[in-house]
């Protein structure tokens, strides 16, 4: 099934938990216990949202999986397939024991089919980020005040007339501000705000301290590009501006995150 925004992933299925860096650059996916067909689609599942947010990576731990026979072998090199084809692409590392049959499968060490095989999740995440310039980004903490949306969306500004992203600009601050109010509104913590550019998208990450995901109700479509100062819509104006948004945990509460990018000649969504 193919898998719509928003793309959120919460607490969810135990065996699969999620977690990413500040700005979600970097993906970490544990998986643990027996592999099954039921936990390969679960799997499955997880990675397609992850994907969605376009990260330079996606670090998956199977030192807790049970594979004595490396049956989830072509279900890894498949989602390796998937992420180096998307766009930009998505580098996949799994993590497995050296010694495992999985290990002598996938050929430990080596790319095999866009897949990276590593020991440990350190080794996984210097694989990934090693030979990738990082993505060009700014970014700023902010209190949750009432002049934060306003400071968030100037930053958004800057970034598009620095990256000659023009067209990008009113959606961005649209979504931007809205994340960032959702945040003063509910979250009530101190946040991390990111702007950075992927490919020819716009890639933004608010990051507060507050585990709880958003609350979707009511994403009937609103028109792309309303005024700024027309309130109420919410995560509506996200849903309408954004291509892809969705949100996931990190170390210390969450990361709502949304890619723009130009409509223009294009079809709805990816």
């Amino acid at each position: 099934m193919e898998e719509r925004p928003p793309y959120l992933i919460g607490p969810g299925d135990p065996q699969v938990r999620v977690t990413t860096d500040g700005d979600g650059s970097i993906v970490d996916v544990t998986v643990s216990g027996r592999w099954t067909g039921s936990l390969g689609t679960a799997v499955a599942r997880t990675l397609r949202k992850c994907l969605a947010e376009r990260p330079a990576g996606i670090v998956v731990d199977l030192s807790r999986v049970e594979d004595p026979q490396a049956a989830s072998a072509v279900a890894w090199l498949a989602a390796a397939r998937t992420a180096a084809g998307a766009s930009p692409g998505v580098g996949l590392a799994v993590c497995v024991p050296a010694r495992s049959a999985l290990a002598a499968r996938l050929g430990a060490g080596d790319a095999v089919g866009g897949l990276l095989v590593r020991d440990s999740p350190a080794d996984a995440h210097a694989a990934l980020t090693g030979d990738r310039p990082p993505a060009p980004a700014i970014r700023l903490s902010l209190p949750p005040s009432p002049v934060a949306a306003c400071t968030a969306r100037n930053l958004v500004g800057d970034a598009c007339q620095e990256w000659g992203l023009r067209p990008l600009l009113h959606p961005g601050r649209a979504v931007m501000s809205e994340l960032v109010t959702n945040v003063v509104e509910h979250a009530r913590t101190e946040m991390d705000i990111s702007v950075s550019r992927r490919g020819t998208a716009l890639h933004l990450v608010v990051r507060d301290r507050a585990p709880q995901l958003p609350r979707v109700l009511g994403l009937a479509p609103v028109e792309p590009g309303r005024p700024l100062d027309e309130r109420g819509h919410g995560l509506r104006v996200v849903h309408a501006d954004s291509t892809a948004w969705g949100a996931m945990p990190v170390t210390d509460g969450k990361m709502v995150w949304a890619t723009v990018r130009d409509r223009a000649g294009q079809p709805r969504g990816w």
